[in-house]
């Protein structure tokens, strides 16, 4: 999902200040992300990389898309442990919550089977998740387990050469990505506008709903 977290190493498991509105943001953040991902999926014009995972995962065992993603979350954790990343609550958060929205909302989406109305539903799913990062994130209560993973890798080195969090993030979604596709996941149009957008959008929302300093 959308790696725009910094290093969490400093990131403590329950914040110094206003921690309940940090949490309903947090919530309300993830509630948006998973909404945001039933929306793309059920445009059926293509998924953003990591849901191009999730649903070919889903396709190939018959368990529910949401519960892919919990699954994956909980995996990802894991890998936390080497890389010396340190979780916060909202990390645990989204490990769980969004994959539950996404069980809860997707079945109440409708269906299209007219062009317009299937991109505009994929355009509002890009756009809903980066709202939902902007609160998520700005919450302050720590990044997700894919963030985390590509913040980790940052600080390893191949040979001599650093890894730059671009060079993460891109091979860690073009490995997912490409998995996703030999498993049957659902990639198109949808999948280029959701890795093309996603970034600036979430630029643009990310610093108007980060809490500031008390």
């Amino acid at each position: 999902m959308v790696a725009t977290s910094t290093a969490t190493t400093a990131v403590p498991l329950i914040p110094r200040d206003r921690f309940i509105e940090r949490l309903l943001r947090c919530l309300f953040g993830l509630f948006l992300f998973g909404l945001g991902i039933s929306m793309i999926i059920d445009a059926e014009l293509g998924a953003a990389p990591w849901d191009v995972f999730h649903t070919g995962v889903s396709e190939l065992t018959d368990i529910s898309v949401g519960n892919v993603v919990i699954l994956t979350g909980i995996a990802l954790l894991l890998l936390w442990i080497p890389l010396r990343e340190r979780p916060g609550l909202g990390t645990l958060l989204n490990a769980v919550v969004i994959g539950l929205v996404v069980d809860l909302t997707l079945p109440w989406i409708p269906e299209s089977d007219l062009l317009i109305p299937r991109a505009l539903l994929m355009l509002g799913g890009v756009a809903v998740i980066a709202i939902g990062s902007g609160f998520y994130i700005g919450a302050g209560l720590g990044p997700g387990p894919r963030d985390g993973l590509m913040t980790g890798l940052t600080r390893r080195t191949i040979g001599s050469w650093p890894i730059s969090i671009r060079f993460a993030r891109t091979a860690v979604e073009v490995l997912v990505l490409g998995v996703g596709i030999a498993l049957g996941g659902s990639i198109g149009i949808g999948t280029a506008v959701f890795t093309v957008g996603i970034g600036p959008l979430v630029q643009i929302f990310l610093p108007r709903l980060t809490m500031k300093p008390a």
